[in-house]
C-alpha cells in the first residue's frame, strides 16, 4: 500500500514539474511562436499562461497537497512573471521551512525580486540548521549574495545595508577572521547610518559592529558600540554584560602584564635562563614556510625590537608568565617574556577550547604581528603590547610545532530575532 501510495505521489509531481517546465518554456521561447510584433503583448500572455497553468496544476495536486515540492512548484509558477508576489513569497517560505534542504525552493524565493524577502532569506539563511561546517559556509554565502541583490533593489534602504553588514559579520566568523571581510562588514553598517538615520538608533547594529571591533582588538571602539548600545536600549542586558566583560578583560590583563603574572624575580630569571635555541623548532632550522611559501631561518629578535604590524622574516622567543580567558573563551590571551624588557600578551584566535600554554612554556611566534593599544573609556585608561596569532597553528611550545587538532573556527552570539 506505502509503495502505491508513493508512486502516486511521485506521477503526481511529474505532472506538476511537466506543467511548470511548459510555462518557463513558454515565457523563453515565446517569440519561436510569435512575431517582434507582439512583444507588447508578452507580459500578458505570460500571465494568462501562468493563470491557466495553476488551474490545471490545481486539478492534478489531489491528495499531495501541502507537499514542500508541490508548493515550491506553484511557487515557481507565480514566479514566472516579472512582477513580485506575495503568494509566491508565501509558498516558497513554507516549503523550504517543511523541507530546508529543497535548494530549488530557496533559488525560487530568491527570484521573488522584492528588497524584503531577499532581506529576510538572507537571515533564514545564516540561521538554518545544518549537519556539516562546510554546508553551514555555503549557506553564509548564499546569504551575502541575498543581502547584496536586496542593496542593489535599493540602494537607499538602511536594513538592507544592515542586514548586508550582519551577512559580512557571520562570513567573517566563518572564514578565519578575515580582515577584508571585516572591512566590508564595517563599510555596509557605515552605509545603513548613512542611507538611513534611524540606523544610528539601531542597538543591534551597535552590539554587532563593537563585536567585530573586539575581535578585530579595536577595544577602544568596541567598548563604545556596547555602550550606545546599552544606551539606546536600556532594558536589553547584554550590551551592558559585553562591555563589563570587556573591561574586566582589560583591567586584569593589564595588571597581569605589569606585574609580569606576579612571577617572582628570581623565578622569572631562572625561566629565562633555560630558553634554548632548540625551543624554536622549525623557525630556526630552516623548515620555516612563508605565506609565500619560501622555507627559510627566520632571524631571533627580541620582543621589544618588534614594529607595529607584521614583521617579516623575525622571530621571537620567550617563556609564558600568566595566561588568562575571556568569557567566550577567545582569544585565548598569555604573557610572554624574553628579557628584562616588558611582558607582552599574545591573543591566540581559531583554538579548540581544550587548547593552551602553561605557565614556563617557551613559546616561538614566528613574523609576530604587532599591536600598540592605547584605550581610553569612561575616565579609565589600558596602554599595552600585544602579538595577534590568527591561528595556534603558527606557534611553536616548547620547541614542537602545534597540530591541526589545535585548530577550531571561532563562532559568534547574535541577537537572532533582529539579524
Amino acid at each position: 500500500m506505502m509503495a502505491d501510495e508513493d508512486e502516486e505521489v511521485k506521477q503526481v509531481l511529474q505532472k506538476l514539474q511537466a506543467l511548470v517546465d511548459q510555462l518557463y518554456s513558454f515565457r523563453e521561447c515565446y517569440f519561436e511562436t510569435h512575431g517582434v510584433e507582439d512583444a507588447g503583448r508578452k507580459q500578458q500572455d505570460v500571465r494568462e499562461a501562468m493563470e491557466k497553468t495553476l488551474q490545471q496544476m490545481e486539478e492534478v495536486v489531489g491528495s499531495v497537497q501541502g507537499k514542500a515540492q508541490v508548493l515550491m512548484l506553484t511557487g515557481k509558477a507565480l514566479n514566472v512573471t516579472p512582477d513580485y508576489s506575495p503568494k509566491a513569497e508565501e509558498l516558497l517560505s513554507k516549503a523550504v521551512k517543511l523541507e530546508p534542504k529543497l535548494v530549488e525552493a530557496w533559488n525560487q524565493l530568491g527570484e521573488c525580486k522584492n528588497k524584503v524577502s531577499l532581506q529576510n532569506l538572507s537571515m533564514v539563511l545564516r540561521q538554518l540548521r545544518t549537519d556539516t561546517g562546510d554546508e553551514h559556509s555555503r549557506h553564509v554565502l548564499d546569504s551575502v549574495r541575498q543581502a547584496k541583490l536586496a542593496v542593489q533593489m535599493d540602494v537607499h534602504d538602511g536594513r538592507s545595508w544592515y542586514i548586508l553588514g550582519n551577512a559580512y559579520l557571520s562570513l567573517y566568523f566563518n572564514t578565519g577572521q578575515n580582515p577584508k571581510i571585516s572591512q566590508q562588514a564595517l563599510s555596509a553598517y557605515a552605509q545603513a547610518e548613512k542611507v538611513d538615520r534611524t540606523a544610528c538608533s539601531n542597538p543591534d547594529l551597535h552590539l554587532n559592529r563593537a563585536t567585530l571591533h573586539k575581535y578585530e582588538e579595536n577595544y577602544g571602539e568596541a567598548l563604545e558600540g556596547f555602550s550606545r548600545a546599552a544606551v539606546l536600549d536600556p532594558a536589553w542586558l547584554e550590551p551592558q554584560q559585553r562591555e563589563q566583560q570587556l573591561l574586566e578583560f582589560l583591567s586584569r590583563l593589564t595588571s597581569f602584564l605589569e606585574s609580569k603574572g606576579k612571577v617572582k624575580t628570581k623565578k622569572l630569571q631562572s625561566m629565562l635562563g633555560s630558553l634554548r635555541p632548540a625551543h624554536l623548532g622549525p623557525c630556526g632550522d630552516g623548515r620555516y614556510q612563508s605565506a609565500s611559501g619560501q622555507k627559510l631561518t627566520l632571524e631571533l629578535k627580541p620582543l621589544s625590537a618588534l614594529q607595529p604590524g607584521v614583521n617579516s622574516g623575525a622571530v621571537v622567543l620567550g617563556k609564558v608568565v600568566f595566561s588568562l580567558t575571556t568569557e567566550e573563551k577567545v582569544p585565548f590571551t598569555f604573557g610572554l617574556v624574553d628579557s628584562d624588557g616588558p611582558c607582552y600578551a599574545v591573543m591566540v584566535y581559531n583554538m579548540v577550547q581544550s587548547w593552551g600554554v602553561l605557565i614556563g612554556d617557551s613559546v616561538a611566534i614566528p613574523e609576530p604581528n604587532l599591536r600598540l593599544h592605547r584605550i581610553q573609556h569612561k575616565g579609565k585608561d589600558y596602554c599595552f603590547s600585544s602579538v595577534r596569532v590568527e591561528t595556534p597553528l603558527l606557534l611553536v611550545v616548547n620547541g614542537k610545532p602545534q597540530g591541526s587538532s589545535s585548530q577550531a573556527a571561532a563562532t559568534v552570539a547574535s541577537r537572532p530575532q533582529c539579524e
